[in-house]
């Protein structure tokens, strides 16, 4: 690959005594698997920057699924992810490994997680808005499309205190049902807009995401979910804290 690229990792692990694999999500070619050579050597300048929530720019060669690490280079400080704002981080870091194929240019997502992670960043407390937000922009791009805004069955407008029930591949039916596939006509519209101005919508939008992302992630656990679940063992968390997905 010629040329400098903006990156951040979204995963490393060590591979031989001195070196790192790791996943980068790029902008120009999606997730990129590379192999960093001597980044964990005692004298190597790479050991801070190669980690995740710093944006780099980077440069590689190599033509296999695994390329050659050839130069990093920290853009800023990593952004200061901390308690269960981390894991909220680690959880769109899974997020975007588990669904996206490799080398497929998502460059419009790129822009979508780092801000993100900026807004994660500048939480004082809750992720919810942040990651609802993100959810709902990886869907987009991954081609997964509903209309939020009218009534799959008549084609209406989507009235805010109707009644809508979420049905797969055919969207929101209104429906006198109420149970965890129902969400009101102002919960549609909260999720077409990717706003959420109160808990109500910020929790039918966790619904719904779950829900969507499902299939994308198939029925292999989400690490970051028990990593940020013995994080709520080992420190209670206040009322005001939610959930890190």
């Amino acid at each position: 690959m010629e040329g400098w690229q903006r990156a951040f990792v979204l995963h490393g692990r060590p591979y031989s005594e001195t070196s790192l694999m790791l996943d980068l999500f790029t902008e120009g070619q999606g997730r990129v698997r590379i192999l960093a050579k001597g980044a964990r050597g005692r004298r190597s300048n790479l050991k801070g920057c190669l980690q995740p929530f710093t944006p780099l720019l980077v440069r590689w060669s190599g033509r296999g699924e695994v390329k050659t690490l050839r130069s990093a280079e920290p853009v800023s400080m990593a952004l200061p992810l901390s308690g269960s704002i981390l894991y909220s981080g680690l959880y769109v870091n899974e997020l975007v490994s588990r669904v996206l194929e490799q080398e497929t240019n998502y460059s419009s997502l790129f822009f979508d997680y780092l801000n993100c992670l900026q807004n994660l960043a500048a939480a004082s407390h809750s992720p919810e808005q942040a990651l609802r937000q993100f959810e709902l922009a990886l869907l987009q791009h991954l081609g997964y499309g509903v209309d939020f805004l009218h009534c799959a069955g008549s084609g209406e407008e989507v009235s805010d205190t109707m009644t809508y029930r979420y049905r797969e591949e055919k969207g929101f039916i209104a429906s006198l049902v109420v149970d965890h596939y129902s969400f009101t006509g102002r919960d549609l519209k909260a999720l077409a807009s990717r706003e959420f101005p109160d808990m109500a919508t910020l929790q039918a939008a966790k619904r719904f995401t779950r829900m969507a992302l499902k299939p994308y992630l198939g029925g292999k656990p989400l690490k970051s979910r028990e990593l940020f679940r013995q994080f709520v063992l080992k420190k209670p968390l206040p009322p005001a804290e939610s959930t890190a997905d």
